[in-house]
């Protein structure tokens, strides 16, 4: 445990970090945040905690910045959170009143939460693959494209854009539509595709354009199953002076591609995790820090929130904001299940 003094010099260390990306010398911590210490006792505070391994020590200056485990000690015992008026009247004004489909809402939500801390947002959707296929619904747009709406027996919802590479009738659409809805009804989306082999004699025998919507078909059942997770924001992490070095940047665009290193970073799997409340937590990967939180869709299934920035992050506000959005989004769900 920390002195006062090794507290008040590590608090100011952080915030100044944080708000400058520039490493913290002995003379600006005291002149700037008049510290009542000589710069020598700064000086030796300093040492003490990058000993500790709170803070690192730059090749380009005498300054310090905090480490991973640094950020981790600040979190745990030294932030105080805060969540600005201005972002919960704006979730507010998405939220109340809101005849918006669940799905919008959320994505609207997760824009703000990018948009008010110039971060990239992401929001995991509920995992479809063990939900079970209610119906399919088909609007063709034209002779070489339509919009089929999946429905489960949870009540997601998931829209996916068909184009053909040659006109395909109504009637044809119609016929493939009417033969997944019989023999697909109640089937786990993780099952979907394999069933689907067994019935394809049938749409081959009734369908003109066969070959065409069954590989149409089958390939949106495959993204329904896994295209759940919504980015906002993605430039906001080039505007960051942390990801100037192109191989950091490269290998974070790498994370950004792969959906499935989300879902492990939101069941907490990376180099450093801190839980920070029931709900929410903190991870820190490769210089990367993502700070999640978990929203109830319905008494089996869950959605999750996640803000990605640099360790650099202001911690205090943006666990604040996203403990608070997926608080609303969840009481947004009660509600509606109340009202039906």
């Amino acid at each position: 445990m920390l002195n006062h003094r090794k507290i008040e010099i590590f608090k100011a260390i952080v915030e100044e970090f944080i708000a400058t990306a520039e490493p913290v010398g002995s003379k600006k911590l005291s002149e700037k945040y008049q510290l009542p210490y000589s710069t020598a006792t700064i000086r030796n505070e300093m040492n003490d905690l990058e000993q500790l391994g709170l803070l690192e020590k730059t090749h380009t200056s005498s300054g310090r910045i905090p480490s991973t485990m640094g950020y981790r000690y600040y979190v745990e015992h030294i932030m105080e959170k805060y969540v600005d008026d201005e972002f919960a009247v704006a979730v507010k004004s998405i939220l109340e009143g809101s005849r918006l489909r669940i799905e919008d809402v959320v994505r609207q939500s997760c824009d703000i939460l990018s948009q008010m801390t110039n971060m990239t947002s992401i929001v995991l959707g509920p995992e479809a693959n063990n939900q079970r296929l209610e119906h399919i619904k088909l609007f063709p747009v034209d002779a070489q494209s339509a919009v089929a709406v999946f429905i489960t027996d949870s009540g997601h919802t998931e829209n996916k854009v068909f184009h053909f590479e040659k006109k395909v009738s109504v009637n044809d659409i119609q016929s493939c539509c009417d033969i997944l809805n019989d023999r697909l009804q109640g089937t786990f989306i993780r099952d979907v595709v394999e069933k689907m082999q067994s019935i394809r004699p049938i749409i081959e025998n009734s369908v003109e354009r066969h070959e065409m919507l069954f590989n149409a078909f089958v390939n949106a059942f495959i993204r329904f199953a896994s295209d759940n997770v919504y980015f906002s924001g993605q430039n906001n992490i080039l505007y960051q002076p942390d990801f100037a070095d192109i191989e950091k940047l490269k290998k974070l665009m790498i994370m950004m591609e792969d959906h499935q290193v989300w879902r492990d970073i939101g069941e907490g799997r990376g180099e450093m995790m801190l839980k920070t409340s029931e709900t929410s937590q903190l991870v820190w990967l490769e210089g990367v820090a993502v700070v999640s939180s978990k929203f109830k869709v319905n008494q089996e299934e869950e959605g999750q929130l996640m803000l990605v920035g640099p360790s650099r992050m202001e911690y205090n506000r943006v666990v604040s904001l996203i403990d608070y959005l997926a608080k609303c989004i969840e009481e947004l769900f009660d509600k509606g299940e109340s009202d039906e």
